[in-house]
């Protein structure tokens, strides 16, 4: 699921992913680090869940780019189709999400932290109705 874990948030997530309005996220490189995960690539398949944890599509990333949050472009900031689709928009909200996540790992976040920003296309769509 997209984002922090809240219902909310992962139906909202999911739902500019089903409307082609998200097609980017990213995420903190040094939680693929801390977790033993590892970073998606390119041509990988993903299940994007809803806010119940219901698949909802398939995607398939295109590009994965690791950037310092204070470097990512205005073009990815607004792939991730949220809010009032302004670079401002994107950077205070990951500011508090990056902020927020951080501190669950004893962290604080600075603007180099690194992001890995991935970018896709959905391959398949499996709305709730």
């Amino acid at each position: 699921m997209f984002g922090d874990g809240n219902k909310q948030m992962g139906d909202e997530l999911a739902s500019l992913v089903l409307s082609g309005k998200k097609t980017g996220t990213c995420a903190a490189k040094v939680v693929y680090d801390l977790e033993n995960e590892k970073m998606p690539v390119v041509g990988q398949y993903d299940i994007v869940l809803n806010g119940d944890e219901y698949p909802v599509a398939i995607i398939k990333y295109t590009a994965i780019e690791e950037v310092p949050m204070n470097k990512v472009t205005e073009t990815f900031a607004l792939s991730e189709g949220e809010g009032d689709l302004t670079y401002n928009y994107w950077y205070m909200e990951h500011e508090k999400f990056f902020t927020w996540e951080l501190k669950q790992y004893g962290m604080t976040f600075t603007p180099d932290l690194m992001l890995v920003c991935q970018t896709f296309e959905v391959v398949d769509a499996n709305p709730v109705d």
